[in-house]
């Protein structure tokens, strides 16, 4: 244990490699919460979008649009996509963490559409014709019929969404991004330590899902009681 704590002050201490991981650190959680907020206004455009278009002619093109996008945003693996908006999209671009943001939220914001148009759809239909009687407007019923109840169904999956966004962040370093994965990986190739960096970094990644997880679903008990 000793010799294993030994190594340990020796990879990050003495060398000061500790300062690298919490940058690393740092430009996890900014991608992670930058792609969450493009992804959920992006996503609930999404949804809205399509929930308006259904069943209206007018609307068809907006309801294929939509769909198309969602289609081959899922399609593509997270990866691939990464790779084709820094080398393709945005190619020669200095701002790394800004593209790297957006293509993590727009790849994001497909995956949140479904889950907001679900939830909207477990709302009862019968109250946004409520609504609709009371005078109020389509997207009057929507905003303050629907979408109150909905969020109920949607918060714990948006949870989800953002620990699964936590998670695929490790993929940045590829593009040369310095995140938590990327600066573990550095200090394995600077301190020769192949074990240490990479358990520290898994070490990470699992306090944060599991500290989301419990707040998550603390969030979810409240919800429930207030429901009741």
């Amino acid at each position: 244990m000793s010799a294993w704590l030994s190594t340990l002050h020796q990879t990050f201490i003495e060398t000061g490699y500790w300062r690298q991981m919490l940058l690393g650190l740092q430009n996890t959680v900014i991608i992670t919460l930058g792609a969450l907020l493009i992804g959920v206004t992006v996503g609930a455009i999404l949804a809205i979008c399509k929930f308006f278009s259904e069943g209206n002619r007018a609307l068809r093109p907006l309801e294929i649009i939509c769909d198309l996008y969602t289609t081959v945003i899922r399609g593509i693996p997270m990866m691939v996509l990464l790779l084709v908006f820094f080398f393709v999209i945005f190619s020669g671009t200095r701002n790394k963490l800004g593209v790297c943001i957006l293509a993590f939220g727009l790849n994001s914001a497909a995956y949140v559409a479904e889950v907001i148009r679900s939830g909207i759809n477990a709302v009862d239909r019968g109250q946004m014709e409520a609504g609709r009687s009371l005078g109020m407007s389509k997207l009057q019923a929507m905003q303050k019929v629907v979408m109150p109840q909905a969020i109920r169904n949607i918060l714990p999956a948006i949870g989800n969404e953002l620990i699964t966004l936590v998670k695929e962040t490790s993929v940045a370093g590829y593009v040369g991004v310095m995140d938590l994965t990327k600066m573990g990986e550095r200090a394995k190739a600077i301190t020769f330590d192949a074990v240490n960096p990479l358990l520290v970094v898994a070490l990470t990644y699992l306090i944060i899902v599991l500290g989301l997880t419990r707040i998550l679903g603390a969030v979810e008990r409240r919800m429930n009681r207030d429901k009741r």
